[in-house]
């Protein structure tokens, strides 16, 4: 067989069961669909911490964010520290990046030739290529300015607050983020060759929020015709209080407001959808789609409603810590769904070893390709550093932090039962607590760990 090729597509915040492979009957995703029933699907899949960046930072590692260090989205990866993007690279690979990388600095190297950029938060929107573009065009993304930098956020017209960012985006299609992102990867695909050894990040800012599909986008969902998801409450429930003022007041959501955001998330994710298939299709027309690894994932999940909360500020719930995760292996096992407990930590040694390339250090993660691969327990943490985990296994979920919580999945599975304090659950929670304790404790060498912590603390300093 030629050598692999590898497609990773990567959408921002999208919430795992919001394609209709994965039983959403409401949003239109036929191309992700049939990419899935090609694939194996994994329905257990959860990323290492539910931020952009420190997400970002495991899949392309293998590193859990308490070992490599890049906490928040202003964080940095010490040089030595080896992705699967500079694994490939040294053995031949072409590698390219185009889309959202979320980084610091903005083009930092993790092992590609070539990056063509389109940022969304950070000084990275400032010094990007898609930015850049806008700006020659005489375009001003006004939409998502307001809703993501806070100099103009705190000054967002009264129309903002009560649509929690939900509405038509300024641009026209052709200068929406996911048009220019869509259209970067189809230029990158035209330089393929035929002879294999290829790997491209494709990588989406939606359906991150602001949600503002372009015309005529916007008008594909009729909020009237939407249901919660499950999970939605009428009124954010006493456990979660505390989060009801996150990036918008949440307490003042209400059914026809949420049912119009998933209208506007829904058109996001159906303007992704085209592309992927276009995306697809051009790998199809030149005979590259059998041997092309293809991956499709997230870097965080969603509220969406789920327990009247909104984006992804709060308790590690299903719907935040789940993530998407298709992957189509060169030569079959098409039309699955697996039900192990996997994380993005698995996605490096997977490719690597799709690819036959070792990696160069220990990794935590598993090799999905291997059916007798899988753990027991899957694990989740938190910024600020270690202030709250999550352990899961396929019938429980304890998480630890101020807010302490233990689920019986099989009985609650919309997690609305906290038996935390419940003797009778002691026995249960027990195994739980020793397997985070054994899973941090666990030694796994990540490469010049002085430098790791020099480059952490110039960028907090920098930060402050």
């Amino acid at each position: 067989m030629k050598t692999p090729n590898v497609l990773l597509i990567q959408a921002d915040q999208f919430r795992f069961d919001c394609f209709g492979a994965a039983g959403n009957t409401e949003v239109h995703t036929p191309h992700l669909d049939q990419l899935a029933a090609d694939s194996v699907r994994y329905p257990n899949s959860f990323c290492p911490l539910p931020v952009c960046t420190p997400s970002r930072y495991s899949l392309l590692s293998g590193y859990y964010v308490h070992q490599h260090g890049g906490w928040t989205n202003r964080s940095t990866l010490p040089t030595a520290l080896d992705t699967f993007p500079k694994a490939l690279r040294r053995n031949g690979y072409r590698t390219a990046a185009v889309g959202k990388m979320h980084f610091t600095p903005t083009y930092l190297d993790l092992g590609y030739d070539r990056m063509e950029l389109a940022e969304q938060d950070g000084p990275g929107r400032y010094d990007d290529d898609y930015h850049r573009e806008l700006m020659a065009a005489g375009q001003v993304p006004v939409v998502d300015l307001v809703d993501q930098e806070r100099e103009y956020r705190e000054r967002a017209g009264e129309e903002y607050w009560p649509t929690y960012g939900a509405g038509r985006s300024n641009l026209p299609e052709k200068w929406h983020s996911t048009t220019w992102i869509g259209e970067q990867a189809l230029a990158e695909l035209a330089g393929w060759t035929a002879n294999g050894g290829q790997l491209l990040h494709a990588s989406f800012i939606k359906p991150h929020h602001p949600f503002d599909p372009p015309a005529p986008w916007d008008e594909r969902y009729d909020p009237d015709s939407l249901t919660p998801l499950p999970g939605w409450t009428e009124a954010v429930p006493a456990a979660d209080k505390p989060y009801q003022q996150g990036y918008f007041r949440y307490d003042m959501l209400s059914e026809p407001v949420l049912r119009r955001v998933m209208a506007h998330y829904y058109a996001t994710i159906s303007q992704l959808d085209e592309w992927i298939g276009r995306i697809i299709a051009e790998l199809r027309s030149r005979g590259l789609y059998d041997e092309t690894m293809i991956i499709f994932t997230s870097d965080h999940g969603e509220y969406l409603g789920f327990h009247h909360l909104l984006l992804k500020f709060g308790p590690l719930y299903d719907p935040l810590a789940k993530v998407p995760l298709v992957i189509k292996y060169p030569g079959g096992r098409s039309g699955s769904v697996d039900t192990r407990l996997v994380s993005l930590v698995d996605i490096a040694p997977t490719v690597l070893s799709t690819c036959d390339i070792p990696p160069a250090a220990p990794l935590p993660g598993l090799d999905l390709s291997d059916p007798a691969s899988r753990r027991e327990y899957v694990f989740t943490e938190t910024h600020p550093e270690g202030s709250a985990y999550m352990v899961r296994s396929l019938t429980h979920k304890l998480v630890t932090g101020e807010h302490e919580a233990f689920f019986d999945l099989i009985a609650d599975p919309l997690e609305f039962d906290n038996r935390i304090a419940d003797p009778a659950q002691a026995q249960a929670i027990q195994p739980l607590r020793d397997a985070l304790d054994q899973w941090m404790r666990r030694e796994i060498k990540v490469p010049d760990p002085a430098e790791q912590q020099a480059r952490r603390q110039f960028f907090a300093d920098r930060m402050s």
